[in-house]
């Protein structure tokens, strides 16, 4: 019965220009006759619709990409994984929503721990970064301060910009598909959130997205809290700029561990007091001048003959007295 109805309404199915589909005649539905109809059914087999054996490939669109992805979740049990995935997909939603940007556009591509996320034309890309992650993260810390460390949802999330196919037979391919995903997994994303416990995002975004909207429509987000960083994938051949932040953290315990063009190496801690004064100042960050060490952003102290700041594009090293 379903099957030879279906088989009716496909026949009916004629494709127009805009893409939807037209039911000249409908005779039945479930047994009701009714006058001609039009129906939303662009999910219907026709040519060019989905870019699999025998279909024709669209044209890719330019669109607003959000690589999502949770820390620690293959360290979770069966049981805590599954609740995770339920509160992550219900936390951004309920973000998505405060800010008058309903999820339900969104279009996904689905991991256990995370997702990949197309964003609609309409979307203001403004408001992604500017009010939805900031409000994620504000939704995060709430969560999370009441649970365990094992129990936490903290998140790695980058946004970049580009031309996709949406109607990849197995994904969505395209070279700013990749690029946001490397991003994400960037090693300096994954210290410099390892570095603030209490944070919920560690938010990376391409130099584009941090030219043209990050220091132009910043909203919630402060330009001079991002570091610039380079982002090294040597087993794949990668390598990009990009500009990193920690969500609502005011200190920068992270940039120590994250210096510009720190190619994805990691770096040695070094110890307060335990360098001398012909030590190399570089592998712990801050500014050190004999047995003074200062992490924040200036170095000032008795007995100090270094007087600096770090900024986010610059190493400063100073000179031993010898």
């Amino acid at each position: 019965m379903i099957s030879a109805l279906w088989s009716a309404a496909r026949d009916a199915c004629t494709l127009r220009d805009d893409g939807w589909q037209t039911a000249d005649s409908m005779p039945y539905f479930y047994g009701v006759s009714g006058p001609s109809r039009e129906l939303d059914v662009r999910w219907c087999p026709a040519s060019g619709d989905r870019g699999e054996e025998g279909y024709a490939m669209q044209h890719p669109e330019r669109r607003l990409l959000v690589c999502v992805d949770m820390e620690r979740y293959s360290r979770r049990g069966n049981v805590q994984q599954y609740e995770a995935q339920q509160d992550f997909h219900r936390l951004l939603r309920e973000a998505a929503d405060e800010v008058g940007m309903s999820r339900v556009g969104w279009t996904t591509q689905q991991a256990g721990d995370g997702e990949l996320a197309i964003l609609p034309r309409e979307v203001p890309e403004a408001r992604v970064i500017g009010r939805f992650l900031p409000e994620l993260n504000r939704r995060l810390r709430s969560y999370n301060a009441s649970r365990l460390p094992q129990a936490r949802i903290r998140l790695r999330v980058a946004v970049h910009q580009g031309m996709v196919h949406l109607d990849g037979a197995n994904g969505f391919p395209g070279q700013a598909v990749v690029t946001v995903s490397r991003l994400c997994d960037a090693a300096p994303v994954r210290r410099a959130l390892a570095a603030c416990p209490d944070a919920g995002i560690a938010l990376v975004v391409s130099s584009d997205i941090y030219r043209d909207v990050v220091t132009e429509y910043p909203e919630e987000i402060l330009p001079e809290r991002f570091q610039r960083i380079e982002v090294v994938h040597a087993d794949k051949g990668f390598r990009e700029l990009a500009w990193l932040c920690v969500l609502g953290e005011e200190t920068t315990p992270w940039r120590d561990g994250v210096s510009p063009g720190s190619a994805d190496r990691p770096t040695e801690p070094t110890g307060r007091g335990n360098t001398g004064q012909g030590g190399d100042p570089s592998a712990g960050g801050g500014i050190r001048t004999g047995d003074i060490r200062v992490d924040g952003q200036n170095a000032v102290g008795p007995g100090a003959i270094a007087i600096g700041s770090i900024g986010r594009d610059a190493n400063i090293r100073p000179e031993s007295n010898q």
